[in-house]
């Protein structure tokens, strides 16, 4: 969020379509096997807003609060072998495009998903997650609030979530092609409009904010193939006010287990559901 965001969405789960093809994702890891884990996000990946921050680019972090580590955390618990390899850089969005937005309209913005984190993914990882786009949404709003759209707000938001959606291709491809045999977990996005940041932005920033982060779930994230979704948008518990940081914006160490546990059952059921297709939380703002 920043924005760093919370960079995390696992569309269903292996059984997904397309389940027999090169993309699908590996199953459930083998009782007591060595997972190896690369977590793509932001400033979720290391932790800002919890207790013990972790440095990018480390390989693990053992007392670390953000999500990532929680996890590790947990499927050690369970027997497995953890490895993981902090790919998190605080303040990064999706692409090159949405970084170059955001420093238009004086968004401190250091790095971008494509070109500093999927080409440098380990081969070898057998589980990756990624946790994109409230740092874009973000973006979104301080170009709606420069001037940007001022035509028709709706039609520039509508075109950067379509962008959203072409880069995001990108980076899966991208992250199959260096990790083919990796499962991957996504997660979408909470709605932004809900977040405690937003609860005193004027209404109109509020609906853009809305509009933006539940399409990016709906139309982008929820629908990528043979990935699990782990879904935040319509879990109630990313809208309560105690899971989240002093800066409204980046969850607390209760908010980040939330999103562990969700992780953990993503790696290890046979059988994760999948996103909803509507629920309240879509429709926060009038």
């Amino acid at each position: 969020m920043t924005a760093i965001l919370l960079a995390f969405s696992l569309g269903a789960t292996g059984c997904n379509k397309g389940d027999d093809g090169p993309t699908a994702p590996s199953g459930p890891p083998p009782a007591g096997s060595t997972i190896r884990y690369t977590p793509v996000g932001a400033s979720d990946v290391t932790g800002v807003g919890s207790s013990v921050l972790c440095l990018p680019f480390v390989v693990d972090c053992p007392n670390g609060t953000g999500y990532a580590f929680v996890a590790a955390r947990q499927l050690r618990a369970q027997n497995y072998t953890v490895i993981v390899t902090n790919h998190g850089i605080p303040s990064a969005v999706i692409s090159r495009a949405f970084q170059d937005l955001g420093q238009q309209y004086g968004k401190e913005i250091v790095g971008n998903f494509i070109e500093q984190q999927m080409p440098f993914v380990p081969a070898d990882s057998t589980l990756v997650t990624i946790f994109a786009g409230v740092n874009d949404v973000n973006v979104i709003s301080a170009a709606l609030a420069g001037g940007a759209g001022s035509g028709d707000r709706n039609a520039f938001i509508d075109q950067q979530v379509r962008n959203f959606g072409s880069d995001y291709t990108t980076l899966l491809s991208g992250i199959r092609s260096v990790a083919g045999s990796a499962r991957v977990i996504v997660l979408n996005l909470p709605n932004v409009a809900g977040m405690p940041f937003r609860a005193r932005s004027p209404l109109p920033e509020r609906q853009a904010a809305q509009r933006a982060s539940v399409s990016m779930t709906t139309t982008v994230i929820n629908s990528l193939p043979n990935v699990a979704v782990v879904d935040l948008m319509c879990d109630a518990r990313m809208y309560q006010p105690s899971i989240y940081s002093s800066d409204g914006l980046h969850p607390n160490d209760s908010g980040y287990a939330i999103i562990a546990d969700e992780i953990v059952k993503a790696v290890t059921l046979s059988s994760y559901p999948a996103p909803k297709s509507s629920c309240a939380q879509m429709t926060l703002v009038p």
